[in-house]
């Protein structure tokens, strides 16, 4: 039995192994990765020319459950939309069925230090990083800002999660990504659970927040947004919530998953970044 279990597990690792592999791109497989670490990568896509002034840089982080990663449609399609915008693009990839929180959390660190570090190669302003992450990726930009807030180095000086997972706690827990995020031990703990709750982390200085979600997302429950955007308003966090009726979720930047609500996302994020006042 014990033997069966075993060969059941290296399966499932070789199909995780794969579908994380067949869900990057050609594109995106062909251009220029900075490898962080071990199954660790970072694309950027740069506009080209700096300018006179540099650019902001923004992280992209798919989503997946913790257990894959959905790309292109929130990768490398939010990248090249951010490029186009003049914006410093870098889309994170990892493999997310071979780890939990600790190396997860490693893999968007590894990438803030880096864009920081290497700001003056890309063009991109050190004060002017930000994140944005779909579904588990929202979860993880926004644990980022969070858990980094009073980092100088791996602070994020904004942050965007869309549609994503923010709980790890009942009635409104998304499974799936609490089990490809938190070990059975965490899980089976009020503390490891509230340890990555982003409602009950949210610190006074977190950088600021565009949050966009769908009251008919059928994955992960509309709730989840409802409770982070409280939170950031009782700890005096200045964010921007916007939630559309119709939508769904896993839109990305693809405008063949997107409807006429959905659509809009986009410019309204544009709208808010220039609002900013870094």
């Amino acid at each position: 039995m014990a033997r069966k279990r075993l060969i059941l597990s290296f399966l499932l690792m070789l199909f995780f192994a794969w579908s994380g592999n067949a869900t990057k791109s050609a594109q995106l497989r062909k251009m220029d990765n900075v490898r962080l670490s071990a199954g660790v990568t970072l694309t950027p896509l740069v506009p080209q020319g700096t300018g006179e002034n540099l650019r902001e840089a923004i992280i992209v982080c798919p989503g997946g459950s913790y257990h894959w990663l959905d790309e292109p449609t929130e990768g490398l399609y939010v990248a090249q939309w951010l490029q186009k915008e003049g914006i410093a693009a870098f889309v994170l990839l990892y493999n997310p069925y071979t780890t939990l929180h600790t190396k997860i959390m490693g893999a968007i660190s590894d990438a803030i230090e880096h864009v920081r570090s290497f700001a003056g190669e890309y063009g991109v302003d050190p004060d002017r990083i930000g994140a944005m992450g779909f579904s588990a990726g929202g979860h993880l930009v926004m644990s980022a800002a969070e858990h980094f807030a009073s980092d100088p180095a791996r602070r994020l000086n904004f942050v965007a999660p869309i549609y994503p997972v923010v709980t790890m706690n009942e009635p409104y827990v998304h499974k799936r990504s609490m089990r490809g995020f938190l070990s059975p031990r965490e899980i089976a703990s009020a503390e490891g659970r509230d340890r990555f709750s982003l409602e009950k982390n949210v610190p006074q200085n977190c950088p600021p927040v565009f949050l966009l979600n769908c009251t008919d997302d059928p994955i992960v429950k509309y709730q989840n947004s409802i409770l982070l955007a409280e939170a950031l308003s009782s700890a005096g966090v200045e964010h921007l919530y916007t939630r559309y009726e119709t939508g769904g979720h896993g839109f990305g930047a693809n405008p063949a998953r997107q409807n006429e609500n959905t659509s809009a996302w986009q410019g309204l994020f544009m709208k808010w970044l220039r609002s900013l006042k870094f």
